[in-house]
């Protein structure tokens, strides 16, 4: 079996929200898991974080969003991506979101939503299975 690189996943948290320490944990456990991981730091703009997924080959985007303010965020992240021809990158990520807004998440392209309560040990397998793989499609 050949060798691969390990997943690279940019870790990032858009906008005003300053509450990290679920990304940072999130960015530890992929780390751990044997990922390279790229941890953006607070207050990123989509523009950023796009900026950065493209220019580190990042096999993933993973958003930590608190502020109620995903829908706008995951949009303009997805919309980025498409204008630069990157939507083999696939995003996921988690925080405070209403299991209303789930679906139309997996509507604009976003592939993962984790809700309050779920494992980094969920989040390191969910990951393993569905980034890098191009049949990976929203659910």
């Amino acid at each position: 079996m050949p060798a691969t690189s390990p997943l690279r996943v940019v870790v990032a948290k858009p906008g005003l929200d300053g509450h990290d320490r679920g990304a940072k944990v999130v960015a530890r456990a992929l780390r751990d898991a044997g990922m390279e991981v790229i941890y953006t730091g607070l207050h990123q703009t989509p523009e950023q974080i796009v900026e950065t997924a493209i220019a580190e080959d990042a096999d993933a985007i993973g958003l930590s969003v608190l502020s109620g303010a995903h829908m706008t965020l995951f949009k303009r992240v997805r919309e980025l991506l498409t204008e630069r021809e990157a939507d083999d990158i696939v995003v996921f990520g988690g925080g405070i979101i209403p299991d209303a807004d789930l679906q139309p998440l997996a509507d604009l392209g976003v592939h993962k939503i984790f809700t309050p309560g779920a494992t980094t040990t969920e989040i390191v397998e969910w990951v393993r299975t569905n980034v890098g793989d191009a049949s990976a499609s929203p659910a």
